[in-house]
C-alpha cells in the first residue's frame, strides 16, 4: 500500500530574525526614510510580515524606548544596538501587540545580536539592559513622567503644538494615535450597493459595520486582495474621514441653467486616486455630468491613479502629470477658455492626522516642516482660486490636525480673498480610537466609526460686485 507522507507542520520564522530585520528598518526610519519604503525594499522572506508588525510596534513606542535606553545605558550605545533595544523594549511595553513572554523577548533579542558579527560583542550588554528593565520597570517608567516625548511617544514639539491647537482634546488624540487603525473600505456604489457588498462579506465570514455614506469598517483586518470583488473593483480602501470629501464637494451643487457642457472638475493633488475615484462613483450614482481632471506632479503616482481607476472600472478621468501650483504651464492646454466648476485641493501636509496608520510620520516630521508646508498650501490656494468660475466651489482638505494647515490657513486665505465665502462651518475631525468589542456603534446613518484626523473647508466663489 502506498503511504503518502503528511506535509511538515508550518514553522514560524525565529523571533530573532524578525527582531533583527525590524531593528534594521527602525534605523532607516530614524535616519529619515519612510517605513513604507523600508518594508518595500525587504526581500519576500518568511520573516517579513512579522518584522513589519514589529517595526510598527517599535515606532509606536520609540519615544518611551529612547527614554528608557538613556536610563539603562551609562553611555549612548550605537544606532544598531539602540534599534535592537528599541524593538525589544516595545515588545515588553506593549505585550498586547505581540504576545511573547518577556523571557522569550530577551532571549531572542540576544540571539539577534549574536547573529550579527559586528554586534555579537554587545549581546551581554543588551541582555543586562533588558533584564534590568524587567527588574526595575516600575521605577524606570516612573522616572519618565516628566519627559513628554517618552510619556506620549511623540516628539516634544508635536505634543506642544497639539496642546496649543486642541487644549481640550490633545491627550485623546495622542492616545488614539497609539491604536492600530481599523481596515475601512469604500464600496464602489456605481457597481453594487453597500448592503449587497456587506452581505457578500458576511457570506465569506467577514464581519463589518457601516460607516460614512458608502463605507464598511471591518472587525478584523485582512489582506484586501483576498476580499470578495477586489479584482472586479467592488471597493477601495479609504478611511471614513477621507470619505467625506466627494459628498461634501458635490452634494447640492447645481450649475447655471445655461450650462450645457459637463461640469469641469479638477482634483489638484490627486494621487493615489482615492478621492478621484469617489468623485466619479458619486457622479455615476447620482447622474452628474462630469469632466474630471486628476493631476499630480509625480508620474509614478499618476500611474497609480490610472491603475486604481481601471480596477474600479472608472477610466473616464483625464490623468495629468503637472504641478498644480504652476497653472501658467498647463492652463491653456487643459482648460482653454473654460473655468472650473469644482475644485478639490487635498493639499500636501504634515499627515499628522494619519499617525494611527503610519506610525513613522511623527518621527520623520520636524517642527520647521509645518512652516514650509503651510507656505506650499497657501501658494496652491492662491494659484488655483482664479481658475474657478464665479459660483463654483473649492473644497480644501488636509489629513492634518494642526491649525496652521487647516483653520488658520483658510482664515488667512479668506482675509486676502474678498470673493471667497464658506458654504459650511470648517470641519476639523480628530483621530478616534477603535471601539472596544461589544461597544455600541456611533449613532446615525453616516457615523464615521473609528477614523483618522482630517480638516475640511468648503468655499464658494462669489460673483464680482
Amino acid at each position: 500500500m502506498l503511504t503518502v507522507a503528511s506535509p511538515p507542520p508550518r514553522c514560524e520564522p525565529p523571533l530573532a530574525e524578525q527582531i533583527d530585520l525590524a531593528a534594521q528598518g527602525l534605523m532607516q526610519v530614524v535616519q529619515g526614510q519612510s517605513a513604507r519604503e523600508v518594508v518595500a525594499g525587504w526581500p519576500a522572506t518568511a520573516s517579513r510580515p512579522g518584522a513589519q508588525a514589529l517595526l510598527y510596534t517599535a515606532l509606536r513606542h520609540w519615544g518611551r524606548a529612547q527614554g528608557l535606553i538613556a536610563r539603562l545605558a551609562r553611555r549612548a550605545p550605537s544606532r544598531a544596538v539602540q534599534a535592537r533595544l528599541g524593538v525589544a523594549l516595545a515588545l515588553l511595553l506593549a505585550p498586547q501587540e505581540a504576545a511573547y513572554a518577556p523571557h522569550t523577548v530577551v532571549n531572542q533579542t540576544v540571539q539577534a545580536m549574536r547573529g550579527q558579527r559586528a554586534l555579537a560583542a554587545q549581546a551581554g550588554f543588551v541582555n543586562a539592559c533588558l533584564r534590568r528593565f524587567l527588574r526595575e520597570r516600575a521605577q524606570l517608567e516612573a522616572a519618565l513622567q516628566g519627559d513628554e516625548q517618552a510619556r506620549w511617544n511623540h516628539p516634544a514639539w508635536w505634543v506642544r503644538q497639539l496642546r496649543q491647537d486642541h487644549p481640550a482634546h490633545w491627550r485623546a488624540v495622542l492616545q488614539a494615535n497609539q491604536q492600530r487603525a481599523p481596515l475601512t473600505l469604500r464600496v464602489n456604489e456605481s457597481l453594487l450597493s453597500r448592503q449587497d457588498y456587506a452581505q457578500r462579506l458576511q457570506q465569506a465570514g467577514i464581519q463589518a459595520r457601516a460607516v460614512a455614506q458608502a463605507g464598511l469598517e471591518l472587525e478584523q483586518a485582512v489582506d484586501v486582495r483576498q476580499l470578495p470583488g477586489f479584482a472586479q473593483g467592488w471597493f477601495s480602501v479609504q478611511d471614513a474621514a477621507a470619505q467625506r470629501a466627494a459628498p461634501m464637494l458635490l452634494e447640492g451643487f447645481a450649475p447655471p441653467a445655461s450650462a450645457a457642457a459637463p461640469w469641469l472638475v479638477l482634483d489638484a493633488c490627486a494621487a493615489p486616486g482615492g478621492k478621484t475615484a469617489h468623485l466619479l462613483e458619486w457622479a455615476a450614482v447620482h447622474g452628474m455630468p462630469m469632466q474630471l481632471l486628476a493631476m499630480d506632479v509625480d508620474a509614478a503616482r499618476c500611474q497609480r491613479i490610472t491603475d486604481n481607476l481601471q480596477r474600479l472600472q472608472l477610466p473616464q478621468a483625464q490623468v495629468v502629470v503637472a504641478d498644480a501650483s504652476a497653472p501658467q504651464r498647463w492652463r491653456q492646454s487643459l482648460l482653454g477658455d473654460r473655468q472650473l466648476d469644482l475644485l478639490l485641493l487635498d493639499a500636501p501636509c504634515s499627515a499628522s492626522g494619519i499617525v494611527r496608520r503610519h506610525a513613522d510620520i511623527r518621527w520623520l516630521r520636524r517642527a520647521e516642516d509645518l512652516t514650509e508646508l503651510a507656505q506650499r498650501q497657501a501658494l496652491l490656494l492662491q494659484r488655483l482660486w482664479p481658475l474657478l468660475r464665479p459660483g463654483g466651489r473649492l473644497l480644501y482638505c488636509t489629513c492634518s490636525v494642526f491649525h496652521c494647515e487647516g483653520q488658520g490657513q483658510i482664515e488667512r486665505f479668506m482675509r486676502a480673498q474678498a470673493d471667497a465665502e464658506l458654504l459650511a462651518p470648517m470641519l476639523q475631525l480628530l483621530p478616534t480610537a477603535p471601539k472596544e468589542p461589544g461597544q455600541a456603534p456611533d449613532p446615525g446613518p453616516d457615523a464615521l466609526g473609528s477614523h483618522d484626523g482630517f480638516f475640511y473647508a468648503l468655499l464658494h466663489k462669489r460673483a464680482a460686485q
